[in-house]
């Protein structure tokens, strides 16, 4: 199984401390570098990868320590990554001892503690060489497995680059964990995306799919659904151990547009909806986790600028006290700047999450950021935001809203008459209303019905909808 390392310190780790935690191989090892000198490999002496460094990440924004490792670590701090390949069975202490001296030189922890060391480690052993991937468990021709045990696997920038490498390689990337494992919301929503999967190891039922709870088997080089005799997948035992909870979460889902103009400025649409459900602005973002700047629109738009026309991948933290993730893609389209934003916010049990701000946000958005649509809900889940591989029943909505833009497209009165039993609520401009459609309070499933009826009438409205049907 790979393994991770994280060495914490409140110094930065520069080329000298660097060197020192590399010659933990001893003179048997060697170094390379990958993308583009963003990660260090220390390598066997036949070329198989044994570890993997990464940037050091100064982390700026408070309780991402404790989110992610559960460690309450001051900011600023210094964040640097190490994974240990599975190959060998020295890697692991090998790891350990790179971040173990970065710790002993700069001060701080590593993570595990119980890794840390100082040893010179020898490897002797000779392993396949080096294949050009970073570290992975099991290469195939359509797969990459990932073996991790941490207490939260989180969209790093180590797990950004294995997604994008095998996605150019054709492959899918499948992470196995133990059940104890959970997801953050930014590698829960990447790991939905097919041909990804995230594989649980139960160790009395074999694997499972910690999404859909289907029974995987190994086939064909890769985790699949085991099929019974009729064809159809069954469903895991351990995912449907599920225990009353009255946490829940608030999911914003909203699109922006936006002129593709010099003095547009990304992100200020999230820092409005942030301020109006949880009275303050996000503490930080960044293209990965930990997060790690602290929150600048100016910056965040400067980084998109940057990268346009390919599009940008961002998330946003909130403050600790008040759990709140989002994620953004930022598109640059013929029409203008596209924003594709989720937010989701955690509440305990006694914490009401702030419905009644919906409707004022909506307009807000609607008068003032380019709203297209946006989508409310709440579902059953944990108050820090992260998926157990666990059933977990589907959002339940609160609100629809549809921009001015839509709703000229569809006509005003074929939208404002939906087969639902609240009335829309006009906002923005009456010669040009966008309309809210109050849908439920969170609670209800049947609510579900209800969205289904209106986004079919909605379609139904949308000009050239006869011709398709």
């Amino acid at each position: 199984m790979t393994k991770d390392v994280i060495a914490l310190t409140p110094g930065m780790p520069d080329t000298w401390a660097l060197l020192a935690g590399l010659y933990a191989g001893g003179a048997g090892t060697h170094v390379t570098a990958g993308s583009e000198g963003a990660v260090l490999r220390l390598c066997a002496p036949d070329g198989r990868p044994l570890v993997s460094v990464e940037a050091p990440l100064l982390v700026q924004v408070p309780g991402e320590a404790e989110r992610l490792l559960g460690r309450n670590v001051p900011v600023p701090f210094w964040w640097t990554e190490a994974r240990a390949s599975g190959a060998v069975p020295e890697a692991e202490r090998l790891a350990g001892s790179v971040c173990g001296r970065l710790a002993l030189l700069l001060g701080g922890s590593t993570w595990p503690e119980t890794a840390a060391s100082t040893d010179v480690v020898d490897v002797d052993a000779a392993v396949a060489p080096d294949d050009g991937q970073p570290v992975v468990d099991v290469l195939t021709g359509s797969t990459a497995v990932v073996l991790a045990d941490r207490p939260v696997l989180a969209l790093t920038t180590w797990l950004s680059e294995v997604l994008r490498d095998t996605a150019e390689s054709g492959r899918a990337l499948q992470i196995v964990t133990p059940p104890h494992v959970r997801l953050s919301a930014p590698a829960r929503a990447t790991l939905l995306q097919p041909p990804n999967r995230w594989v649980v190891q139960d160790p009395d039922q074999g694997y499972y799919d910690g999404l859909s709870g289907a029974v995987l088997r190994w086939q064909g080089g890769t985790f699949a659904p085991a099929l019974g005799a009729d064809g159809t997948a069954s469903v895991a035992e351990a995912f449907g151990r599920t225990s009353p909870s009255a946490e829940r979460q608030l999911l914003v889902a909203f699109r922006t547009m936006l002129p593709a103009q010099e003095d547009v400025v990304l992100g200020d649409g999230v820092e409005t909806a942030w301020r109006a459900l949880t009275g303050s602005p996000p503490a930080g973002w960044g293209t990965a986790e930990p997060v790690n700047l602290p929150w600048s629109a100016h910056r965040l738009t400067g980084l998109a600028r940057d990268r346009a026309p390919d599009p940008t991948h961002l998330i946003v933290a909130g403050h600790p006290d008040r759990p709140a993730l989002g994620w953004i893609r930022v598109t640059r389209t013929t029409a203008g700047v596209e924003q594709d934003v989720t937010l989701t916010l955690g509440y305990g049990d006694g914490e009401a999450p702030p419905l009644d701000a919906i409707t004022p946000l909506a307009e807000t958005l609607v008068e003032g950021h380019g709203l297209t649509t946006m989508l409310v809900s709440v579902r059953r889940g944990p108050r820090d935001l992260t998926t157990a591989p666990v059933l977990q029943g589907p959002p339940l909505p609160v609100a629809f809203t549809l921009g001015a833009r839509d709703v000229r497209d569809i006509g005003l009165t074929h939208a404002r008459r939906p087969p639902v039993a609240a009335r829309p609520v006009a906002l923005g401009p009456a010669a040009a209303p966008a309309l809210h459609y109050p849908l439920g309070d969170g609670t209800d499933p049947g609510a579900l019905t209800e969205l289904q009826h209106l986004a079919a009438h909605l379609r139904a409205g949308m000009p050239g909808a006869e011709r398709e049907a």
